[in-house]
């Protein structure tokens, strides 16, 4: 059976310009940050740009120890698909949403594969997205997640001239990129977002 296609998440989407630019490059969802950030998004103008999407585009809120009841409030205005929990979140607290949940695991340095699964254990969630860092820009040593048995998106660090490298080590569900294609915080680089995308559709499933 042929392996599935890397999908690809652009974050840190603030304007319609930039969402309509990731979507007709070819994105397969669009990530929106509602805690503490530069690229910090408005909930009310979340809303405005997910409503003027196209169809079939997954929409992701990413919170960071943010109260339950908020995120759902969250989601009930804007529209969002998925949420994805960069905290320290309880198992239990992510598995409270009417929408399906990524739980980030933070990689530290000395982590093993096992270490890895360890912290993955007690989640229930849709998928797991493994960075060192929120929005540090750095990346991992991917070789240690290479036998991971679970749905997992690869944030840290990517662009353009790694990101194949990513998907041949670890084939993931997903790529999640947001510092390396903008050409200033919250601000999307248009080629930079083609050609990433473009370098992830290369790597098609043999």
């Amino acid at each position: 059976m042929a392996e599935a296609v890397t999908r690809v998440k652009i974050c840190g989407i603030t304007n319609f310009k930039d969402a309509m630019t990731a979507v007709n490059a070819g994105a397969d969802a669009l990530g929106f940050i509602f805690a503490s950030s530069p690229r910090r998004i408005m909930p009310a103008d979340a809303r405005s740009i997910i409503k003027a999407l196209p169809p079939f585009i997954i929409k992701v809120g990413v919170f960071i120890d943010m109260d339950r009841k908020t995120i759902r409030s969250i989601i009930d205005q804007t529209g969002l698909n998925a949420v994805q929990l960069h905290g320290n979140e309880p198992p239990a607290g992510c598995r409270e949403f009417p929408v399906p949940a990524i739980k980030r695991i933070k990689i530290e340095p000395g982590d093993t594969c096992r270490l890895i699964e360890e912290k993955m254990k007690a989640y229930d969630v849709a998928a797991f997205l493994l960075d060192p860092g929120t929005g540090s820009g750095m990346r991992f040593d991917w070789t240690i997640a290479q036998s991971l048995n679970k749905n997992i998106i690869i944030a840290g660090g990517l662009n353009v001239d790694n990101v194949g490298e990513a998907i041949r080590l670890l084939k993931p569900y997903g790529v999640d990129i947001c510092s390396g294609v903008e050409k200033s915080k919250g601000i999307k680089d248009a080629a930079k977002v083609k050609k990433f995308i473009a370098e992830v559709r290369k790597c098609l499933p043999v």
